[in-house]
């Protein structure tokens, strides 16, 4: 079942996004990876930011989590996460399909680099990437986050976004 997150859920919606951001261990770089992943403050400030939180429930446990947060003309996939047991078992296309239904802007993902099973993961749900330079004014437009965040991530896009773009450039299958 996927349903939104409950205040007194964020602990555990916390414990999900740092077991399922250990996989970024060593592949990113050195100096973007902490333990943990992110704090409890962090992720509430992205609460108060407008970050709207969905899980997946299964058994009455929460399997996985993701997010989505408003930006005017655009919405932004935030904090994607499967517990690390539960991977590759369909919960992160459910809840990307779930947020996707929740509305008609287009859709902007970012994501790391070298987070390659991540953009395949999105590219597998219709999402494409777009070329380096869009991709800086896209992350300086619509995310804050520090420069070498920005110099180590992609953006991915739904087709929605050529709608108000007028059509993206894709950055194709390089990485």
């Amino acid at each position: 079942m996927i349903r939104l997150c409950n205040n007194d859920e964020i602990e555990e919606v916390h414990r999900i996004i740092n077991d399922a951001a250990t996989a970024y261990k060593g592949h990113i770089p050195d100096d973007r990876y902490h333990e943990p992943y992110m704090t409890i403050d962090e992720l509430n400030i992205e609460i108060n930011d407008g970050v709207v939180l969905w899980v997946y429930e299964e058994e009455k446990k929460i399997k996985g989590v993701m997010g989505i947060q408003d930006k005017n003309e655009v919405s932004l996939i935030r904090h994607a996460y499967v517990r690390t047991h539960q991977r590759n078992s369909g919960i992160g296309t459910k809840l990307l399909a779930h947020l996707m239904e929740l509305t008609e802007k287009p859709i902007l993902i970012g994501t790391w680099a070298a987070a390659d099973w991540a953009i395949r993961f999105y590219k597998k749900n219709g999402f494409e990437l777009v070329a380096s330079d869009e991709k800086v004014n896209l992350l300086k437009k619509y995310w804050n986050i520090p420069e070498r965040q920005i110099e180590t991530s992609v953006v991915l896009v739904n087709n929605a976004w050529e709608r108000i773009k007028g059509g993206v450039q894709p950055y194709g299958n390089h990485i």
